[in-house]
């Protein structure tokens, strides 16, 4: 059975968020994920994008609001939310929010239902900040802790992110745990990237016309990350790729960030 899950970072209410809502339903309509991790994915009131898209595509959704926006409404005034989700094409449970301190980001725990068995899924959203390793690195053992003391699910423990980090970086080797000490003992996350064509091919790259403008140099800080020798049911990744890495049908490209996919296969 293949399971193709995916992350990507919506740029919550920059640009014109009313354009690249199209392009973003568009994009998601064509990978035919089973699962998602969204970030910065904006919210007003009781809605949220994430529902809404959830409802298009026919899928179910958890939403997780940012208990502090400020950092994104200071930039472009508005009473919009801000937070983090889980698309899944099966029901999906809320399992834990935690913000991140300081940042207004948050950490989004869910379970989803598969027909192989429940699956334990975060969308993680780390600080931005190009001096903030050493606070990504206190980050990604939040996500470690998450990983290794929730209830145990059959499949291996998930994590898609943005982590506004590079593979090579401290924060990355931490969370990994295999070219580092791990950031909880005996816990080893696998990095999907391992498996591309192109492993250092950028998910943030002046050839989105949204980042070009901030003079960026192009890296790859977007990743999915699969528990390794956890759960009952085994997965193995088949195959990845970057998307969202061009405009849609309208000419309006979706999001600053392109998003990463990954095909897991069950294996017998």
């Amino acid at each position: 059975m293949r399971l193709r899950v995916a992350t990507w970072n919506l740029w919550w209410r920059f640009g014109d968020p009313d354009r690249r809502r199209p392009a973003i339903l568009e994009t998601l309509r064509a990978l035919d994920a089973d699962v998602i991790g969204l970030q910065e994915v904006w919210s007003r009131g009781d809605t949220d994008l994430a529902t809404e898209l959830a409802a298009e595509l026919g899928m179910h959704a958890v939403f997780g609001a940012s208990p502090d926006p400020s950092s994104w409404t200071s930039r472009v005034p508005t009473d919009h939310g801000i937070g983090n989700a889980v698309l899944a094409r099966w029901p999906v449970h809320p399992l834990h929010l935690e913000g991140l301190t300081g940042t207004g980001r948050v950490l989004l725990g869910t379970t989803v239902d598969t027909p192989v068995g429940s699956w334990h899924v975060q969308s993680a959203h780390l600080t931005s900040s190009v001096t903030g390793s050493a606070q990504r690195c206190e980050q990604v053992r939040v996500i470690a802790r998450h990983v290794v003391t929730a209830p145990p699910t059959d499949l291996p423990p998930l994590v898609l992110g943005d982590f506004n980090a590079e593979a090579a970086s401290d924060e990355m080797r931490l969370v990994e745990g295999h070219l580092t000490a791990p950031a909880e003992p005996g816990l080893v996350m696998v990095n999907a990237r391992r498996w591309a064509a192109d492993p250092d091919e950028p998910t943030w790259t002046p050839t989105n016309p949204y980042v070009a403008p901030s003079g960026s140099p192009p890296s790859r800080i977007d990743h999915v990350l699969l528990g390794a020798g956890r759960g009952s049911v085994p997965l193995r990744v088949a195959g990845t790729a970057v998307f969202g890495d061009g405009p849609g049908t309208d000419g309006v490209w979706p999001s600053d960030h392109h998003g990463i996919l990954v095909d897991l296969e069950v294996v017998a």
